[in-house]
């Protein structure tokens, strides 16, 4: 009975789209998270003089905090993308596919 719904449900038209899209969509936003976040370590790593410049009148910020900051308001924002894509696609299809195999 369960392998007979399991077979049913990955042969189904709205689980083969969901997986595909979702599948897409994860491996973009990670692989731009990993852009971002390993491109801020490696200016850590080879430009320490420019993250190091003052900005500013005020003597006290240099580049590095708005590109950290720039690196922790980018992964808020991807996940805030893939929740909001889960919430108005990828529940529609999910539903379709219960209601198809039940």
């Amino acid at each position: 009975m369960a392998t007979d719904l399991v077979s049913r449900v990955m042969n189904d038209p709205n689980f083969i789209e969901l997986e595909k899209k979702r599948n897409g969509l994860g491996v973009t936003l990670a692989v731009t998270m990993l852009v971002i976040y390993y491109g801020y370590i490696a200016l850590l790593a080879f430009a320490k003089p420019f993250l190091s410049t003052i900005i500013g009148g005020g003597g006290v910020v240099t580049y590095a905090f708005p590109i950290g900051l720039f690196v922790l308001v980018s992964a808020i924002v991807i996940t805030g993308i893939y929740v909001w894509r889960a919430n108005t696609e990828f529940d529609g299809l999910t539903r379709k596919i219960m209601e198809n195999n039940q």
